[in-house]
């Protein structure tokens, strides 16, 4: 009978967590986006409501990369074998439907605005927008970290920071020209960044539900680079997905040139895989390339 050999890698514990700064930063944003929401109710401008919408959007996916920080660091249980990891997907995939539907509403409202326009005070709307773009900048500089989550919430706050912007220009414009319709033009511009940031989370978070190969990676990449280990012939059967946010696993059969060097080379592929794809959760199995008889 031939005799297989598994390797199961886990590791929970990882040097640096996000989850801190990340969980800060989510309730700072969540607070100013309530701050912005009552300033543009108050102020009546829908360029300020739109950016207080995109800054929601920021404060769950910073909210998810603290909690996909918290999940990775507890062990699997005897119901759940992967652990929680794929509640953050399924959080960001209801959370981005959400975001949809909030944007056709703002937008059908600016719309609305264009044809009607509405008073709007903008020495308060664009001050309140200018004390979110502080807030924003304060962000950007405390996500350091390098992992997927808090690359990806980054990106997002910079997408806020540029809503901002674009809310703190309406209100500039209208409180020295009384120019009204730049607002309702403005919460366009700022839908335009929600829809985005919103169909893009989308279609991550179905194509990680779907169990495929997560963005930035490549089976034919991962496979030639284990391949080129001495000692190892050939990879097959590989296969790469992703448990949650910051968790990649992968499985593969590895055809190797003597199962005597068989522990090195688990070692050395670890590594390799840990170093150039950031692969920790790793399930190998060793093949010889003779083949014992089966006797029946």
């Amino acid at each position: 009978m031939a005799e297989h050999h598994h390797s199961h890698d886990h590791h929970h514990h990882r040097p640096d967590h996000p989850g801190s700064s990340l969980r800060g930063a989510a309730a700072l944003t969540i607070a100013c986006a309530v701050v912005e929401a009552l300033g543009g109710w108050w102020t009546g401008s829908l360029a300020l409501l739109s950016d207080a919408g995109h800054m929601f959007t920021d404060g769950a996916a910073l909210a998810l990369g603290a909690l996909a920080a918290w999940m990775a660091r507890r062990p699997p249980s005897q119901r759940h074998s992967y652990g929680l990891g794929r509640a953050e997907v399924v959080a960001a995939l209801v959370n981005a439907a959400a975001m949809l539907v909030i944007v056709i509403a703002l937008a059908y409202e600016s719309i609305v605005r264009l044809k009607t326009p509405t008073a709007v005070n903008g020495g308060v709307a664009a001050g309140i927008a200018a004390v979110g773009l502080m807030l924003n900048l304060w962000v950007i500089r405390r996500l350091h970290g390098h992992d997927m989550n808090t690359r990806a919430a980054r990106l997002h706050v910079v997408g806020d920071a540029l809503g901002s912007v674009a809310a703190l220009g309406a209100g500039t414009v209208i409180y020295f020209s009384g120019w009204t319709l730049v607002d309702p033009m403005a919460s366009l511009a700022i839908c335009v960044l929600i829809a985005v940031s919103s169909v893009r989370l989308l279609r991550e978070s179905t194509h990680a539900l779907m169990e495929g190969v997560p963005h930035g990676l490549s089976v034919e990449v991962i496979g030639a680079e284990m391949a080129r280990i001495d000692g190892v012939l050939s990879v097959h059967d590989l296969h790469v997905w992703q448990i949650s946010g910051s968790r990649i696993a992968l499985s593969a059969h590895i055809v190797v040139r003597s199962m005597g060097h068989w522990e090195r080379l688990l070692v050395e592929l670890q590594a390799r895989l840990h170093d150039k794809f950031g692969i920790d959760h790793i399930t190998l199995q060793p093949e010889s390339t003779v083949r014992p008889l089966v006797r029946h």
